[in-house]
C-alpha cells in the first residue's frame, strides 16, 4: 500500500485536472506494478535497449524537466507512446535546470516517480547533463519526441534542438513533433506555489505587462553584433577550501583544515567571459606579469572567440587574490575566513613601463562600439588611461570598485564621463560623501555628474535600482535569496546591464536582465563559470510566465 499512498498524495498535491477515487487509484497502482521498476539507470537501460532492438520494437523518447505534470504532458506522452512500442522518458537532473528561482520545485526522485506512475511510460532515466546529447546516446531512440513548440528551431532558447536531431539521426532515428494544446509547467508553478523571493513575483507580474519575452529576447540577440573592448585590472582568484577547527590555542587566530583549492580568472577577464556569451566580438586590453602558470590559465580558460590584447611586463605582478573559504554545513553557501592579496606595491607602480599599453589602447579604442572600464583600483588604470578612454571612446560603461586595499581612494567621481555606470550602495555613498540620504537621491546626483544614458546601483538582498537620462528611477527586488558566493555577482550585473544600455534598451530592461545575471552569478563559486545567454533567457522566461 505504500505505492498507493504515494500516488494519492501526488494526485492531490499537484492538482491534476481529474478527480480520482481511491478505488481507481488502487486499480491504477496495481495494474502498473511496482513503479520503481520503471526507473532505471543508464547502464541498466543499455542492456534493455539491445533487447528491444532484437525484438524489432520501436522506441520513442521524450526528454525534459517535467517539474509539474499537467494535461499537456499527459497528452504529449500518450501520443508519443501511440506511434511506437516503448516509451522512454528522461528527466533533467536538478543541478542542470536553469529556469530561475525555486526551480525545479520537485526533486529528481519525485519527478521520476510521478512519470513512472503513468501507464503509457515504460522506462524513466535521469539525465545528469544540461542538454540531451548524452542521454540520446544511451536511448538511441527510433523517434525523439518533442512538442509542437519546438517545430521552429529558431524559437528554441537553448538552440539545441537542431543538434539533438542531428544526434538522433546519427543513430538511425528521427524527430517526431506532437500536436495538441501547449501548457506551461512554469506558469502553473509560478501561480500555484511560492517559488520566488518576497516581492519578486509581484514585480515579475508587473514587468510582464510591459515587456514580453519575445521583446526581451530581441534585445538580447541585438547584443550579438556589439564590438566590445574591456579595459581593466586582470585578477586571478584563488579559493582555498577549508573547515574551521577553532581558535589557535596560543594565538588569536583561526585554525583551519585544508580541503582543496581552485583558481579562477577574475577581474576584467571574468567580465569579458560574461560578455562573450552575448557578443561575438570581445577584446580584453590590459597588462599582466610574466608568470607562466597564469599565461597558461588565461589561454586555457578563455573562450577561443575572444581576443586578447595584453602587454606582458616582467616588472608587473599579476594581481592574485587568495581567499580561504568554508562551507556552511550541508548548505551550498560559503563564508570567507580571511584573504591574502598579492598586489604591486605603490612604489613599484611608477616603475612599470605602460607606454606600449597606452599606444595600443589609443590606436584601437575608437574602433569599438563600447568600451567597458573595470577599474578595481590596483594600478592599471591611471590618469593617462582615463583620459584616453574618456576622450576617444564611442560609448563608455564604467565600474569603479571599492575594496579593502583602496577604500575611499578609488571613487567613481574621479571620472568625468560615463555613458552608463554600475556600482554598489557602499561605492555610491562614498562617491557622494553621504551615509544617510536616500539611495534614489544619491543616484540622481551621480547621474547629473555623468549625464549619461543609464546607471545602476546594486543593493544586495534588497535588489537594485536603475536610473535613465530623464532621472526616472526603477527598483527591482532581489530575484534570489539563495547565495553560494557573492564574488562576481556585481561584475555579471555590470556586464549585462551595460550591454543593455549600449543597444538602447529601456532602463527597466537593463535592471531586469542585470539582476538576473547577478542572481545566476551569486550561485556560482567565484568566477568558475560565466553567465550564459541561454541561462539568462531561461531565467527571464520563467519570471515572465504568469
Amino acid at each position: 500500500m505504500k505505492n498507493v499512498d504515494i500516488y494519492i498524495e501526488f494526485v492531490i498535491f499537484t492538482k491534476l485536472y481529474r478527480t480520482y477515487s481511491t478505488n481507481e487509484v488502487i486499480c491504477l497502482s496495481y495494474t502498473q506494478g511496482a513503479k520503481n521498476s520503471k526507473v532505471v539507470s543508464c547502464a541498466e537501460f543499455k542492456a534493455i535497449r539491445e533487447k528491444y532492438r532484437k525484438d524489432g520494437k520501436k522506441v520513442m523518447h521524450c526528454h525534459g524537466a517535467f517539474d509539474l505534470l499537467h494535461p499537456g504532458h499527459i497528452a504529449h506522452l500518450e501520443e508519443a507512446k501511440s506511434v511506437g512500442d516503448v516509451l522512454v522518458v528522461s528527466v533533467t537532473s536538478a543541478p542542470y535546470i536553469n529556469k530561475g528561482p525555486g526551480r525545479p520545485y520537485f526533486s529528481d526522485e519525485l519527478r521520476m516517480k510521478s512519470l513512472a506512475a503513468l501507464e503509457c511510460v515504460d522506462h524513466v532515466l535521469l539525465a545528469e547533463e544540461p542538454a540531451a546529447f548524452g542521454i540520446l546516446a544511451v536511448v538511441q531512440p527510433d523517434f525523439y519526441v518533442k512538442g509542437a513548440e519546438y517545430a521552429k528551431s529558431e524559437d528554441d532558447v537553448t538552440q539545441n534542438i537542431d543538434k539533438e536531431v542531428e544526434r538522433v539521426r546519427s543513430f538511425g532515428g528521427d524527430i517526431y513533433f506532437t500536436g495538441g494544446e501547449i501548457f506551461s509547467s512554469t506558469r502553473l508553478i509560478n501561480n500555484a506555489f511560492s517559488v520566488m523571493p518576497p516581492k519578486a513575483a509581484e514585480y515579475a507580474k508587473s514587468f510582464s505587462e510591459k515587456f514580453s519575452f519575445n521583446s526581451i529576447r530581441e534585445i538580447v540577440e541585438s547584443m550579438k553584433s556589439l564590438k566590445i573592448l574591456v579595459v581593466g585590472d586582470i585578477i586571478i582568484d584563488e579559493y582555498i577550501f577549508c573547515s574551521v577547527q577553532g581558535i589557535m590555542s596560543k594565538d588569536m587566530g583561526y585554525s583551519v583544515r585544508y580541503q582543496g583549492e581552485e583558481r579562477y580568472l577574475g577581474g576584467s577577464l571574468a567580465i569579458a567571459r560574461h560578455l562573450s556569451g552575448f557578443s561575438d566580438n570581445v577584446t580584453v586590453c590590459g597588462v599582466v606579469g610574466e608568470e607562466p602558470h597564469i599565461h597558461s590559465q588565461i589561454l586555457n580558460d578563455l573562450s577561443r572567440d575572444m581576443h586578447l590584447d595584453l602587454q606582458f611586463d616582467p616588472g608587473f605582478k599579476t594581481v592574485v587574490k587568495r581567499r580561504f573559504v568554508r562551507r556552511h554545513g550541508i548548505r551550498n553557501e560559503y563564508d570567507k575566513v580571511f584573504s591574502i592579496n598579492y598586489l604591486n606595491e605603490e612604489d613599484e607602480k611608477g616603475l612599470i613601463d605602460k607606454s606600449a599599453f597606452y599606444k595600443r589602447l589609443e590606436s584601437s579604442i575608437s574602433d569599438f562600439d563600447m568600451v567597458l572600464v573595470a577599474d578595481f583600483g590596483h594600478g592599471l588604470i591611471d590618469r593617462t588611461v582615463m583620459d584616453i578612454v574618456q576622450e576617444k571612446s564611442r560609448f563608455v560603461a564604467l565600474n569603479c570598485q571599492t575594496n579593502s586595499s583602496n577604500y575611499g581612494m578609488n571613487l567613481i567621481t574621479k571620472y568625468k564621463r560615463a555613458d552608463t555606470f554600475t556600482l554598489d550602495e557602499r561605492e555610491l555613498r562614498l562617491a557622494t560623501g553621504n551615509r544617510t540620504e536616500d539611495v534614489a537621491c544619491l543616484i540622481k546626483r551621480l547621474m547629473n555628474h555623468f549625464k549619461g544614458k543609464a546607471g545602476w546601483v546594486t543593493l544586495g538582498s534588497f535588489g537594485a535600482m536603475g536610473i535613465d537620462n530623464d532621472f526616472k528611477t526603477s527598483s527591482i527586488p532581489a530575484l534570489t535569496l539563495t547565495v553560494q558566493d557573492t564574488v562576481g555577482a556585481g561584475d555579471a550585473f555590470f556586464a549585462i546591464s551595460s550591454m543593455c544600455a549600449a543597444v538602447n534598451a529601456p532602463m527597466e530592461v537593463g535592471t531586469f536582465l542585470g539582476s538576473i545575471a547577478g542572481a545566476i552569478a551569486a550561485n556560482i563559486m567565484g568566477n568558475s563559470k560565466a553567465v550564459t545567454k541561454v541561462d539568462v533567457l531561461k531565467f527571464a522566461s520563467t519570471m515572465l510566465k504568469f
